[in-house]
């Protein structure tokens, strides 16, 4: 197969430290045949806003054919942090609020309709990037995993759930790999009735779920066999019928994700060119 979308990618004036400049990732898309694809920078809570009218402005800049589109990413946070930042209580919240919010709080995205049209935001890509004031213990923590991953899968603004069962920071050795906990040791510790829920929101809100290339399927700092695990995963997602989307994921100054390395991958799933995931072309240029 050859991987001709990316609907994950993030540029410079993304809050997280990426450094693409959105000429350099048109012109590069075009050289890799990536013939569909988005720019999604990120947003967590309202206090990036800024960062997303800059991309914008970017995005625009380039005089976007069609075939390119305006996104953007988010975080599951939760209501309290919203309401702790909006009442000026957090001091440079980049990442939200990450310690002291309530467990089992009320989730929540830090976008809403008025701003996706303020924007121009043509799709949302929403992932779970940290446990919500949680207990760092395997089974807390995949249960606090699935809890978030069913919210963004049935959010009314989401169209694709980013990388679900992503994981970083607790949990490395001093090399940065992740041996064991929360599910990289065994991504059977995960029970698979939360895996058929998924699939089922994900169908009964047309949510698509995305393949991420640079997170999940060549992260240099996950075991191997969980990557296999992964892909059997994705498999079983979408022999339930889920639409799959790919995204690289790519934060860094240049576009060279291993696309060839990435579809071998994929290969042995047989998803056709035409099942992934894919907008539509704009119908004329954006002015």
């Amino acid at each position: 197969m050859n991987i001709t979308t990316d609907w994950h990618i993030h540029s410079e004036w993304s809050c997280d430290g990426a450094c693409m400049a959105v000429p350099d990732l048109v012109r590069h898309a075009a050289d890799r045949g990536i013939a569909d694809f988005g720019l999604t920078d990120h947003i967590h809570t309202p206090f990036n806003l800024p960062d997303l009218a800059r991309s914008r402005a970017a995005f625009l800049a380039t005089e976007p054919s069609p075939h390119f589109h305006f996104g953007v990413e988010v975080s599951c946070v939760s209501q309290w942090e919203l309401e702790e930042i909006a009442a000026g209580r957090a001091s440079e919240p980049v990442y939200g609020i990450r310690r002291g919010g309530p467990p089992g709080c009320s989730l929540a995205i830090g976008l809403g309709q008025q701003e996706i049209d303020r924007f121009g935001v043509e799709y949302v890509v929403a992932g779970t990037h940290w446990p919500m004031y949680v207990e760092f213990e395997r089974q807390t923590i995949i249960r606090d995993y699935h809890r978030q991953n069913m919210f963004l899968a049935l959010h009314p603004l989401v169209d694709i759930v980013a990388h679900p069962w992503w994981w970083m920071g607790h949990w490395k050795d001093a090399r940065g790999d992740f041996k064991a906990e929360p599910w990289f040791d065994d991504f059977r510790a995960i029970p698979h009735s939360m895996h058929d829920e998924f699939a089922a929101a994900c169908i009964q809100n047309g949510t698509a779920v995305e393949v991420n290339i640079s997170a999940i399927l060549l992260n240099p700092h996950y075991p191997e066999p969980f990557v296999r695990q992964y892909l059997e995963y994705l498999g079983d997602l979408r022999r339930s019928g889920v639409s799959l989307a790919i995204g690289s994921d790519c934060h860094s100054a240049h576009y060279g994700i291993d696309f060839e390395r990435a579809a071998a991958l994929l290969a042995p799933l047989g998803i056709a060119a035409e099942e992934w995931w894919r907008l539509s072309p704009r119908g004329e240029l954006l002015a």
